[in-house]
């Protein structure tokens, strides 16, 4: 526990901006640090690359290995998780699940993120259920911490009323915030909301794999424009999974994903593991120093193209299995 501590104390100081240490140098430790107390992770990564001497070197572990209880990806024993947050899934899935030590990387992260992109300082409007009644949502967590204010309940159902009464006598810009299939479902459900007051932003984030619908990022942000008057240059999408601890935001149409300096991806030749060049497409690898508790080299499944740090995101590898925050959202509104 010392040496976790320890750890945690340096990756606080680097995302907090006072910690000198190179990503790489820290990222090693850290690599070093889960291998030797994750035996899943020491015997996958021994086999791929058991000695790295780059960050670029660690071997980037499958979204689908956090989905065996029997061998949990965490460098503590789980018992000893002060949160546990688990990916969608249907009915007799599997569903993977992200063990927490503690949660103060991970608030960290969310934080210094915005300040660091600049992101608005507004506090969301969450089309989403509380965490109090999600537990395991790190979506849902995330959005609690930036302060937001719920508009799902229980039931499971979306508050219009409240929504639109909030529009309507809100004097002040505000942040929408929650999946794409939630907006989706709010523009089916309730076309005649009054726009929110001008400067206003919107953020969205999941796909639509699984859920029989198919939106490109502009059709999507369009709809934004139409149904609420947030045009598509105030409309925010973050990437993110259950398996990490920081965020990708884009800011702009058609602009690539940045991350905070904590937080790298590459994007990876399919069967080897060496980085496509700049405007391929290849699948995402992300190494986010915050899952101290983990892995912090993840293989998404995603399909980028590389624009040089940053990417553009495709969506799913066709061959991957339907996940995500937004299909959850979308079982849990079409009840």
């Amino acid at each position: 526990m010392s040496e976790y501590h320890e750890l945690h104390a340096r990756i606080l100081g680097f995302i907090e901006g006072g910690n000198a240490t190179s990503f790489g140098e820290l990222a090693l430790a850290i690599h070093a640090f889960q291998k030797a107390h994750c035996p899943p992770l020491r015997r996958y990564c021994e086999s791929v690359c058991p000695a790295p001497t780059d960050w670029t070197e660690i071997p980037p572990v499958p979204t689908e290995a956090f989905k065996n209880p029997a061998l949990p990806i965490a460098a503590f024993p789980v018992e000893q998780a002060a949160a546990t947050f688990r990916t969608s899934g249907t009915t007799g899935e599997t569903r993977g699940a992200h063990h927490f030590l503690d949660l103060t990387l991970y608030e960290s992260s969310i934080r210094d993120a915005w300040r660091e992109l600049e992101l608005p300082p507004l506090r969301p409007l969450c089309l989403a259920q509380p965490p109090t009644l999600t537990p395991d949502s790190s979506l849902n967590h995330m959005f609690g911490v930036l302060g937001g204010r719920f508009l799902i309940g229980s039931d499971g159902a979306l508050d219009t009323a409240k929504l639109r009464a909030v529009l309507g006598r809100a004097h002040e810009p505000l942040l929408l915030a929650g999946t794409a299939l939630a907006f989706l479902h709010l523009f089916d459900s309730a076309p005649d909301l009054p726009p929110p007051p001008a400067g206003s932003f919107a953020l969205e984030t999941g796909g639509y794999k699984g859920s029989g619908r198919d939106l490109t990022r502009a059709e999507l942000h369009a709809r934004f424009e139409r149904h609420l008057g947030i045009p598509p240059d105030r409309v925010i999408n973050e990437y993110s999974m259950t398996e990490l601890s920081s965020q990708f935001y884009s800011t702009d149409p058609g602009a690539p994903h940045r991350a905070p300096r904590w937080l790298r991806a590459r994007v990876l030749r399919p069967g080897g593991d060496d980085e496509v060049a700049d405007g391929e497409t290849g699948l995402l690898a992300i190494y986010d120093l915050a899952n101290l508790g983990s892995s912090l080299a993840i293989m998404t499944g995603d399909l980028a193209v590389r624009r040089g740090r940053d990417f553009e995101l495709l969506g799913r590898d066709p061959e991957a299995v339907p996940r995500g925050c937004s299909r959850a959202a979308d079982e849990l509104l079409s009840r």
